[in-house]
């Protein structure tokens, strides 16, 4: 079997049975605690209820009119921190499965061929999105909806950003994400790929082109050295640079250096588990998670957590890396760790990791994936009017998205920081009606 066998078969979702079940066990409840808890304001509430009255075209229309990325959303989203933890029937047996239904609805409607959206009348206007991650393509589809002209400037080769290059193909594969493009297309949203829009001189030269107002939406792609010192170690990767090389495909560059080989992993979130499940889809010959907090603390979920233990990775927990060893060549070849002990919980309730005097220790390795968080790329200087806070991150009214009286708005993980894909996604709605309702004003 070839590499790319093992990156290419995405687990299906449920069937119409099962979906009609679990909707059928749905409590009704009147002001559905699941609906407040969507950050993105989905409605599950609304989509089972209607599910449950077989009404799923109306079901399909629901999610999708509340959020025009509801199928990545379905796939993608912590349903059991979010809407599914909220759920009533938890106090009878277990929650309702949100995600599943989320998800099955809105490929049910591709399979049958129900478009839930036409092209609304073209306004005059035209709106610049920079950036085609899930923020940048929620605010172009509410704008697109309601006629705006809206062109989005993707710095790659292919629009969707961090859910298309930062996320494994077995857990979101390119036709699944294609299927859920093609209802901007529909809307007549207009994707500019291969086209990096760079800081003040490139966001007045959209203004100046006719664009009234401008989405601020590019993610975070820079990495922050885990380490100090030199960062061109060979055998050492970024996840993002890890994860973006696997959704290229280059599975047989990333196949030579790994299969067979040791491979650390260093994180405690979701996009490590993803890069640990990678490397051992590779063929490593060992897998290390290499975490300074203990299990319980991870931030990934724990059924992600429980999937790679079952795939044999080797957890070290309560280990800091502190330095890197390499060959003469400069290839790594160990990793240099401290151990940590929890301290007592701080004013957040966290227990901050101390490392522990003397307990240096080294663990030979021949591939690392650093995991550990994104940052901008740089400092970019956006426009005399758009502020930035000490990490480099746009600072945005939370209320509306806007960052400048130039109509300049942003929102996604370039205000919020590193966050989930349904909370960008919200971000995109925000900008687009504070958007709309500052155009019908000019």
């Amino acid at each position: 079997m070839s590499y790319a066998e093992h990156f290419q078969e995405m687990e299906k979702g449920i069937g119409l049975a099962h979906a009609i079940a679990e909707a059928d066990r749905c409590l009704l409840c009147y002001d559905a605690p699941c609906s407040k808890a969507c950050p993105a304001e989905t409605d599950p509430g609304a989509f089972i209820r209607k599910l449950r009255l077989r009404n799923i075209t109306g079901a399909i229309r629901t999610i999708k009119d509340n959020n025009i990325l509801g199928g990545a959303c379905g796939v993608l989203c912590p349903t059991s921190k979010l809407c599914e933890k909220e759920c009533s029937a938890t106090g009878i047996s277990r929650p309702i499965e949100i995600g599943q239904i989320q998800r099955f609805l809105v490929e049910y409607g591709w399979q049958i061929g129900f478009k839930v959206f036409e092209r609304a009348k073209e306004r005059k206007e035209k709106v610049a999105v920079v950036g085609s991650g899930p923020a940048g393509l929620s605010c172009a589809g509410e704008l697109a909806k309601q006629g705006y002209q809206v062109t989005v400037f993707a710095e790659r080769s292919e629009p969707g950003g961090v859910i298309r290059y930062g996320v494994p193909a077995y857990r979101f594969d390119k036709k699944f994400f294609k299927n859920e493009l093609q209802d901007l297309y529909d809307l007549g949203v207009e994707f500019q790929c291969n086209t990096k829009i760079e800081g003040k001189a490139g966001v007045e030269k959209l203004l100046n082109d006719g664009y009234k107002a401008v989405f601020l939406s590019p993610g975070l792609w820079g990495t922050q050295p885990l380490i100090p010192g030199p960062q061109n170690i060979q055998g050492v990767f970024t996840s993002a640079d890890f994860l973006v090389a696997l959704r290229e495909e280059r599975y047989e560059e990333l196949g030579k250096q790994i299969k067979g080989k040791r491979v650390a992993v260093i994180g405690g979130g979701s996009v490590a588990m993803d890069c640990v499940e990678s490397a051992s889809k590779l063929g490593a010959k060992d897998v290390y998670l290499v975490y300074r907090r203990s299990f319980a603390q991870m931030p990934a979920e724990e059924d992600e957590r429980l999937e790679v233990l079952r795939l044999g990775v080797h957890f070290l927990v309560l280990n800091q890396p502190v330095d890197y060893l390499t060959e003469s060549s400069g290839k790594v070849n160990a990793l240099k760790l401290i151990r940590t002990q929890l301290a007592e919980p701080d004013a957040s309730s966290r227990r901050k990791p101390v490392e522990i005097k003397g307990s240096e220790w080294e663990l030979d390795v021949d591939f690392v994936v650093e995991a550990v968080g994104q940052k901008p790329d740089e400092a970019v200087d956006w426009s005399p009017a758009v502020k930035l806070d000490k990490k480099g991150l746009i600072v945005a009214d939370p209320e509306s998205g806007q960052v400048s009286s130039k109509l300049i708005f942003a929102g996604g993980d370039i205000v919020r920081g590193p966050a989930l894909v349904v909370e960008a996604v919200q971000d995109g709605k925000v900008a687009a009606r504070a958007i709309a309702k500052a155009l019908s004003k000019t």
